[in-house]
């Protein structure tokens, strides 16, 4: 058995995508996963699966998904040992910061560094970003929310062509923390 992340895409942040995390805890059961267990409201859920890989887990989801709510939620499926690979990696002193100033944008594919080409990164200084293994580490010293450079990289042009989600540091931890236990 595997310990895998199931993070979704979008939901419970206001508007009509409500899924419930109880909802999901029995959708994920009722597809046969084990020790299903979320983490708040936005769409972390952690199970135990012996088939499938990352991305057919993925597919799986979202379909039952739209099948149960009747809208599609892009779900990205992680292995315990990349979540705690992403932990390990962060090019940011994470022990100095607080939770809400470094973030992890998770995508379903690796990404190159050209595809920032055309951001100037020191317009939004002291804010920065750095790649990793489908990943990107947003430290934005006043939180997400008035980040600029956060805003610069959610345009659609630079995540064309990928499902991309974010989580706070904290969640990053826990999540990590969390497969962990089942692995």
């Amino acid at each position: 058995m595997t310990t895998y992340a199931a993070l979704l895409r979008g939901i419970n942040v206001g508007g009509s995508r409500k899924v419930p995390m109880a909802d999901l805890r029995t959708l994920l059961s009722g597809l046969g996963h084990d020790a299903v267990a979320t983490y708040l409201q936005s769409g972390n859920a952690v199970f135990t699966s012996d088939r499938g890989d990352e991305d057919s887990l993925a597919a799986e989801i979202t379909g039952a998904l739209r099948e149960h709510f009747g809208f599609t939620v892009d779900v990205l499926v992680r292995d315990h040992a990349y979540l705690q690979a992403v932990r390990a990696g962060c090019p940011f002193p994470a022990a100095e910061l607080e939770g809400r100033q470094l973030h992890v944008t998770y995508f379903s594919h690796q990404v190159a560094e050209d595809r920032f080409a055309g951001l100037d990164r020191s317009d939004f200084l002291p804010e920065e970003f750095r790649l990793g293994d489908r990943a990107l580490y947003l430290y934005a010293p006043d939180g997400l929310g008035r980040s600029g450079l956060a805003q610069a990289l959610a345009k659609p042009r630079l995540v064309k062509g990928l499902i991309a989600t974010t989580r706070n540091w904290n969640t990053v931890v826990k999540m990590a923390e969390m497969t962990a236990a089942g692995s």
